[in-house]
């Protein structure tokens, strides 16, 4: 543990005009805070800020910093108020302070709430003053490092999952890869302690294949090349850190003796030029892998990461990577955000220098559960990146895999919702079409589009779910009151003596919601049966083991999305004409059927909704099964018959072939019964088609 000058005299060797007494205020303050408290290693507790604020001195950040760093746990952990570290050490140390502690008094429902809930705060006030970031990055860092003295192994795997799914991405975010992969390192140690094992004495063996000093070796022999052309460098050695070899294992699917660039070489020169003449040299001398060429100098990472990569086939037919950079890059590469932060200037919010932070704040206030919380943050901070422009050449950044809807909510949410269709490099494609790197991508908008449903089944930014999963819940809850309404109206309707005007009023009492509005909610989902509604309504209107009257008249869904309020069932297809019934089970969306499904023998568990499609209701998808002959043209006959028509196909599958007829499954777009019926006697007047009926 760092000694009190020690710290002090670290801190004033990099920043003379740090304020000495602060400092020293700080290091007696958390040692009589701390008091007596003792870690699971058995040393005093106050030795961790101090550790703490021992690494972040290393990145020589200022003196505010620090001694947040020491303090970061009185708050959580001991007596000491917010008052009191704002007394003591100035509105900016407390305002720090607060935005790393943890929320550990928050009542939680469970571990994953209490995760998220510290999250959320953590996230915001880190989007304030990037400085909580890098306190908390050092704590979990530290925590890490002495993980080994908890004895409770689920505690040990639970943190080492958290370290792994949420702090080391968010350094690698910011660039601190030295953080990252000793926070990797060590949480794998934790979560595949047998994959561990095995990777390092293979690692330990590899060294001694090549006798100890083959890394070395090999630096030296690049250097040399470089020297001879005039070219000065540094060049580092080093193997790839277990948790990342182990990964490209899984992902290749390969064995350890397959992989071959195990070791990465940097290559640290004066100048942007250099560092391009270096990769000629480099690709003159040895040949490069196909494929494994990147240049983040022209197109940086988000997080400012720049250098150039490659993999080369060295002597003796081993690959190897080789990083080339600049002096200024390397020290941004190695420290991130940290290699450069001037405080003196007054603090800087993070969500100007990092948009992937203030995408995340946009995800907090649109999460619906904590579930929902932790899966978009990891979605944001933990996929692989590429690179996709607007027509006008701003470049966006987006996780491999993103889609044009992804994209468009990554320019602007309202963009997003308002996407009808999209253009990769000039040509139409369907909004599920993944993008490539270098894409230009242009979103096709309209003012009466909103957010479709359907979004949710390809695209895989936490920003687009989020928005998309806030416009589904704000719609369904508008349309299930509505739903709703219309069922109350009924009920009532059945009721054997009008109501007086506070009814309602003392109906919500007796069932204990807070307003209608409520009610209509808790009726279309069933969580109150009509029974119960009726009995609240006008106490004595049915008595105890007796039916409540029937349903008298059929509720209309027009106006209502399917999808939202109710949904239509996939057994039957209803559309508009036919006789349809609802099936309404506690906490779904009613379930809408055609009256002769066979399906509604199963519906026993649900009240039956006598429905009806409402006047002027347009449009729905049918389901027919059609038996075409096997000869050439009569799949054409069959699409010309319905082009004509107009029916539209949405769906279309192959369920058997009989030998001298094929049998197909065909979803279409319909405007009602009557329409549908039209088109089946289209088709059976056509000679290519044997039967066509509808299922």
């Amino acid at each position: 543990m760092l000694r009190q000058y020690e710290l002090v005299d670290k801190v004033l060797g990099y920043d003379p005009a740090a304020d000495e007494a602060m400092l020293n205020r700080a290091y007696v303050f958390s040692m009589k805070a701390h008091g007596t408290q003792k870690r699971a290693s058995g040393d005093p507790y106050y030795s961790h800020p101090i550790e703490v604020a021992g690494i972040l001195t290393d990145l020589h950040l200022d003196d505010e910093t620090i001694v947040t760093a020491i303090l970061h746990d009185t708050i959580e952990d001991t007596v000491a108020t917010h008052e009191e570290i704002e007394a003591k050490f100035g509105p900016n140390v407390a305002r720090l302070v607060d935005g790393v502690t943890k929320l550990s008094k928050i009542e939680a429902q469970s571990e994953t709430e209490r995760s998220a809930e510290n999250l959320r705060k953590f996230l915001l006030a880190m989007s304030d003053d990037i400085r909580v970031l890098l306190v908390k990055l050092a704590d979990r860092l530290h925590n890490m490092r002495t993980l080994h003295f908890i004895k409770n192994e689920e505690k040990r795997r639970r943190i080492a999952r958290e370290t792994m799914d949420i702090y080391a991405p968010l350094a690698e975010r910011i660039g601190m890869y030295e953080f990252m992969t000793e926070m990797q390192t060590l949480a794998f140690q934790q979560l595949e302690p047998d994959a561990y094992e095995s990777i390092t004495k293979r690692l330990e063996q590899l060294r001694e294949d090549g006798g100890g000093d083959l890394i070395n070796r090999i630096a030296r022999g690049i250097k040399a090349h470089l020297e001879a052309y005039g070219i000065d460098a540094e060049v580092k050695g080093r193997e790839k850190h277990p948790y990342s070899i182990w990964r490209k294992m899984a992902e290749r699917h390969i064995s350890f003796e397959a992989l071959s660039d195990i070791m990465a070489f940097r290559c640290i020169v004066d100048s942007v030029e250099d560092c391009y003449r270096t990769l000629g040299l480099i690709h003159q001398r040895w040949p490069m892998v196909p494929g494994r060429f990147r240049d983040f100098i022209s197109t940086p990472k988000r997080n400012g990461y720049r250098s150039v990569h490659t993999t080369v086939i060295h002597d003796e037919r081993m690959r190897i990577e080789v990083q080339i950079r600049t002096r200024e890059m390397h020290a941004q590469a190695e420290h991130g955000l940290a290699a450069h932060w001037a405080y003196k200037e007054g603090a800087i919010a993070a969500t100007t220098e990092h948009p992937w932070l203030s995408d995340l704040v946009e995800i907090l206030d649109h999460a619906q559960s904590p579930e929902e919380l932790l899966e978009h943050t990891r979605m944001a901070m933990y996929q692989d990146r590429i690179f996709a422009f607007t027509p006008k050449g701003e470049l966006f950044q987006l996780p491999k895999g993103a889609t044009p809807v992804d994209f468009a909510y990554t320019v602007h949410t309202q963009l997003g919702d308002q996407t009808v269709g999209a253009k990769i490099n000039g040509r139409m494609v369907p909004l599920r079409t993944p993008l490539d790197n270098g894409d230009q991508v242009e979103i096709l908008v309209s003012k009466a589009q909103h957010p479709q449903p359907n979004w949710l089944s390809f695209v895989i930014t936490g920003k687009a779910r989020a928005n998309i999963r806030r416009w589904i819940k704000s719609k369904e809850r508008v349309e299930t009151i509505a739903l709703g309404r219309k069922i109350f109206d009924e009920i009532v309707a059945r009721l054997p003596a009008p109501l007086g005007w506070e009814a309602l009023a003392e109906a919500l009492k007796r069932l204990h919601l807070p307003d209608d509005n409520a009610l209509m909610e808790a009726i279309a989902t069933k969580r109150v049966d009509d029974a119960q509604v009726m009995e609240a309504l006008l106490p004595g209107s049915t008595g105890k083991g007796v039916k409540p009257p029937p349903q008298r008249t059929a509720i209309s869904i027009k106006g209502l999305t399917p999808g939202v309020a109710f949904t239509l069932a996939e057994c039957c297809h209803p559309i508009p004409g036919d006789r349809i019934v609802g099936l309404r089970r506690e906490g779904d969306a009613i379930e809408v059927h055609t009256i002769g499904c066979d399906s509604l023998a199963d519906g026993q568990d649900a009240d039956w909704v006598d429905l009806q499609w409402g006047e002027e209701t347009d449009g729905g998808t049918a389901r027919i099964v059609v038996v075409i002959t096997h000869q050439p043209g009569s799949l054409a006959a069959l699409a010309g018959v319905l082009g004509a028509a107009g029916a539209n196909i949405v769906g279309l599958e192959q369920t058997a072939r009989d030998g001298s007829f094929h049998t197909f499954a065909l979803d279409l777009e319909v405007h009602d019964v009557e329409h549908l019926m039209r088109i089946i006697a289209a088709l059976r007047a056509t000679d290519a088609v044997s039967s066509a009926e509808r299922l």
